[in-house]
């Protein structure tokens, strides 16, 4: 078994991580960016796939990523986790049938609800406290879910053709041209002083340095990850300003999570 995940403020990775411990405490989870990410999945039968729902999609890298390495799903076993902040629809559903195009055997979908990533809107922003609810809740839906496969049964959360038409009609439909590829949206103020973190946690290498400040090229996949940590709070993507910097590791009071 291998836990594999696209995290941008550590929610997936945690959620990721903590399902595939409980399942088989030997079994590795990687970043879907690590190099050789593709080769540590093809030595495994079974594999626990986990992203952050964007607009009632998959992010464009993880399609992508699915894509492009189309051979490796033949007969692979999967888990699909699909992360959000409200609503998803189908989320674990956008990947399953990516997945099955390709020879994939579908074992089961999971949508886990944890805090809300997008740190440039009000939109879903709750306290810490609320926050650490929300993680104490998804926490019990992953050990609950753990015990269920132990016992044979995997959940099929956002698989059915009804949560299909959810997703597709609450907000695929609207705001498809969000998630159609990488985006060139990313912005980046005066306030940067050329530090470098984001360029480091780009999981896309889309940021680099230009004349000690940073520049993005259009291959944003949006993860949040370098607003989520940029210590001038200089990187907006969906809105203007910085509300809130979201991790998982601020409501738990860890470092490390990504």
């Amino acid at each position: 078994m291998l836990g594999v995940y696209l995290s941008g403020t550590g929610n997936t990775k945690h959620c990721v991580e903590m399902l595939t411990d409980l399942l088989d405490a030997a079994a590795k989870t990687v970043p879907l960016e690590a190099p050789g990410a593709a080769e540590q999945i093809k030595s495994n039968d079974t594999v626990i796939f986990g992203y952050p729902v964007q607009f009632s999609n998959a992010p464009f890298m993880v399609r992508d990523f699915i894509k492009k390495n189309d051979t490796l799903w033949k007969k692979k076993k999967i888990l699909c986790v699909a992360t959000m902040g409200a609503f998803s629809g189908d989320g674990a559903g956008c990947t399953a049938r990516l997945f099955k195009r390709y020879g994939a055997l579908i074992l089961g979908g999971v949508h886990i609800k944890m805090p809300d990533a997008v740190c440039d809107s009000k939109l879903l922003k709750k306290g810490i406290e609320q926050n650490r609810e929300i993680i104490r809740q998804a926490d019990k839906k992953i050990e609950h879910t753990a015990e269920q496969i132990r016992q044979g049964t995997y959940p099929q959360e956002g698989l059915s053709l009804l949560a299909h038409m959810a997703g597709l009609f609450g907000q695929r439909l609207w705001f498809y041209r969000k998630t159609a590829g990488y985006t060139d949206k990313l912005k980046i103020s005066d306030d940067c002083i050329g530090c470098g973190l984001c360029v480091s946690l780009c999981p896309m290498k889309n940021i680099m340095i230009k004349d000690g400040k940073a520049a993005a090229d259009s291959k944003c996949t949006m993860c949040y990850r370098c607003i989520s940590r940029c210590p001038q709070k200089a990187i907006t993507l969906l809105g203007d300003v910085v509300v809130e910097q979201c991790r998982y590791d601020r409501y738990v009071g860890a470092e490390g999570g990504r």
